[in-house]
């Protein structure tokens, strides 16, 4: 009787990376150990692949995939919202950004009655304030909530116009059919702002032309005042008002010299692209996908292999890669645990977006159901157990 109890009990206690390593519907999307995928979805321009792949002891990496109304009005406009939030110094900002950015969105939308340029600046904006304020609130007693902070890349398709709106170093790139040769070229969409590039740091120079050291060398990595890699962000309140840049922050965050304008940004890069009958498919991943695989690299990827679970193929690609680099087989890296997983690479996040011309063309008279997937589904604290009926979350 004993036994049959205490199986009873391990059934329902078990971890639910285990609960969830294979269930039968692919509805949420499944987990694999430090794994979560979705190999195949529809949007309304087409299918789509997603997967995030867990390196830190809490997941800051955040993504979602919104498919159906722009709005709150029924009225429209329809279109497909692809979002990833790699966030740094914790999960709070990219958790923040996924559940509020495309509540924005929608508000502005309706507001402006069209998607536009501006509604995506008001949606990056209303989310930065609202984090900001957050901040504010929990500054007594969580002081370090104003040195964690989200990297945010945006795609938004509507009406057969494509816009990329960004923040930080994750990346969308375009595989894009060339007629005359049959092979699928990598175009790069999004701006990037990390110090490691040269026109980010002479930006940084002519913003603060009184500060000889916005920008430092430290360890063969540039940052910014020393401390971080990116120039924009949601969060990162410490760099941005000089009010939280204080006790009881940790000592590691503090500037010594005061400041009396934002050092980080969080004004978004916006650019628009008109969709093109070659115009193939799109790739967006945070950088851990991108310092092991280069743009050309996950191109061909994407072009050489079956749809179905091809953001999975791109997240082993990248590890098999980051294994060599420490002269490791790739078998080994995959046992290594959360936290100290980071060492060896960073979380990954990828969603891959096919496009069909034919449903891209016809956007505007499309009103197909709507789709909504969070990426990562239930992320638990190490050695957290879930009790009997825990849901997984999309």
């Amino acid at each position: 009787m004993l036994s049959k109890l205490m199986n009873f009990l391990r059934s329902c206690w078990r971890p639910s990376s285990e609960r969830y390593a294979h269930t039968s519907s692919d509805a949420a999307g499944r987990q694999d150990g430090l794994l979560w995928y979705k190999d195949t979805g529809k949007h309304l321009h087409g299918e789509f692949s997603m997967a995030v792949l867990q390196a830190n002891n809490l997941l800051e990496d955040q993504s979602q995939l919104e498919s159906g109304l722009l709005s709150t009005l029924d009225s429209g406009p329809y279109g497909t919202f692809i979002g990833v939030y790699d966030g740094h110094g914790g999960p709070e900002t990219s958790r923040y950004i996924s559940d509020h950015l495309f509540r924005h969105l929608k508000s502005f939308t309706s507001e402006h009655q069209c998607m536009s340029v501006d509604v995506i600046k008001k949606a990056y904006q209303a989310t930065e304030e609202g984090f900001l304020s957050l901040v504010t609130k929990q500054w007594p007693v969580k002081p370090q909530i104003a040195a964690v902070g989200s990297c945010c890349l945006v795609g938004v398709i509507c009406g057969g116009t494509l816009y990329i709106a960004n923040l930080g170093d994750s990346r969308a790139v375009l595989g894009r059919l060339v007629k005359a040769t049959g092979e699928v070229l990598a175009i790069q969409l999004s701006s990037e702002h990390n110090a490691a590039i040269e026109s980010v740091r002479e930006e940084m120079h002519s913003m603060h032309p009184d500060d000889s050291r916005i920008v430092v060398l430290r360890h063969n990595v540039w940052r910014v005042k020393g401390l971080i890699q990116v120039s924009r962000s949601i969060g990162d309140v410490y760099l941005k008002k000089a009010e939280f840049n204080r006790e009881p922050l940790y000592a590691k965050f503090r500037l010594r010299e005061p400041f009396n304008r934002p050092i980080l940004s969080s004004d978004p890069s916006i650019s628009v692209h008109e969709l093109q009958p070659l115009d193939q498919f799109l790739i967006f991943a945070s950088d851990g996908l991108w310092e092991h695989l280069s743009n050309q690299d996950a191109v061909d990827i994407v072009q050489n292999h079956s749809r179905n679970g091809i953001a999975r193929r791109l997240v082993k690609t990248a590890l098999q890669e980051a294994a060599k680099k420490r002269e490791m087989r790739y078998s080994d890296l995959k046992k290594i645990d959360r936290g100290v997983r980071r060492h060896f690479h960073d979380d990954i996040t990828v969603i891959v977006v096919f496009l069909d011309w034919n449903l891209v063309s016809r956007a505007s008279s499309i009103k197909g159901p709507s789709i909504s997937v969070r990426g990562g589904g239930v992320n638990l604290p190490a050695k957290t157990l879930a009790p009997c009926g825990t849901t997984m979350e999309t």
